[in-house]
């Protein structure tokens, strides 16, 4: 049950490194020089010559790399270099990265416990004012995926992106996400325990030592992570912009449900919603239930066709 848990059921907020991301075709390699070491991200541009939009795509949490697979599960779904291809099929430049930690960028992490939110931000953040000093892009974009929803908000405020897509972004907090998520799955005990670390860490104190199976979730050196980011409320975040912005979700997501979505929508009423039926949290049609697990290492499986008409309609208009 608990290796479930921290597979697929919940946001997987501690860091394992992953295996560099391989290029593949179409993309070029491209580096983000930041103050504590690089940053590798992959490149795709449209056929068509003149500057053309582009999008920053940032991966949702743990170890998932740029192009949206998980060190923590077998096989590759290759989520968003999917979308990537797409975009660039309708004329949009895209870049995605591996955040520090991951992948190409394991390097860059250092010391997991001095990692913060405000880390992964800053480094959006710094991607948004590189894509907008290059003159091979007209409007620069930021597409969040599941966690990195709540940075792309963040960050595109903070560096001035002209346009946000959130897919599959919660609606609510971290730790909100983290007791709906286990509430139903943990023993009593557990669960209690579970509830006196969440409320030392919204606290903004460290909870200290946890019982092991939940350590992974919760091990010391994890903590000030969470605090950090527990800080940040995505209705609260989403308000503050002053872009256009698209909320797409899927109905048999079992990470994110539409509840989430509407959360958001409801934050920034100016928001256009978009629900995608059978959509699931890999962006693949999917049955509703955990029997889709499979479909989060099947490269096979398209994205949803109503997910790429979306984003796609939205970045071009």
């Amino acid at each position: 049950m608990i290796e479930r848990l921290l597979s697929v059921g919940v946001f997987v907020v501690f860091l394992f490194l992953s295996p560099p991301v391989l290029a593949q075709a179409g993309d070029v390699e491209i580096v983000l020089d930041t103050p504590s070491r690089k940053l590798a991200g992959s490149l795709r541009l449209p056929a068509a010559t003149g500057p053309a939009p582009v999008a920053l795509i940032i991966a949702g949490s743990g170890p998932t790399d740029r192009d949206g697979n998980s060190a923590m599960l077998p096989g590759r779904n290759d989520s968003l270099r999917m979308l990537a291809e797409a975009l660039a099929a309708k004329g949009i430049a895209s870049v995605r990265y591996d955040k520090r930690g991951i992948g190409a960028s394991a390097a860059a992490m250092g010391s997991e416990s001095a990692l913060r939110f405000e880390t992964y931000i800053d480094d959006a953040a710094a991607w948004i004012a590189r894509l907008k000093a290059d003159p091979r892009f007209s409007r620069v974009a930021v597409i969040g995926h599941s966690e990195g929803s709540l940075i792309g908000m963040v960050a595109a405020r903070q560096a001035g992106a002209a346009a946000f897509v959130s897919i599959a972004g919660p609606g609510a907090p971290l730790q909100a996400v983290l007791r709906r998520q286990l509430a139903a799955q943990l023993p009593p005990a557990l669960n209690e325990e579970n509830e006196r670390i969440l409320g030392k860490l919204e606290q903004g104190e460290l909870a200290g030592e946890v019982p092991p199976l939940l350590a992974a979730l919760y091990r010391p050196s994890v903590q000030p992570y969470l605090v950090s980011q527990f800080r940040y409320l995505p209705a609260e975040r989403i308000a503050a912009l002053a872009v256009p912005v698209l909320i797409v979700q899927g109905t048999t997501d079992i990470q994110v449900n539409v509840d989430d979505a509407r959360a958001l929508k409801a934050a920034y009423p100016q928001a256009r919603l978009e629900i995608v039926d059978g959509m699931n949290h890999v962006l693949k049609l999917v049955p509703p239930g955990p029997a889709q697990l499979p479909s989060y290492g099947d490269p096979a499986l398209p994205l949803a066709p109503a997910l790429v008409a979306a984003v796609t309609g939205f970045l071009t208009h």
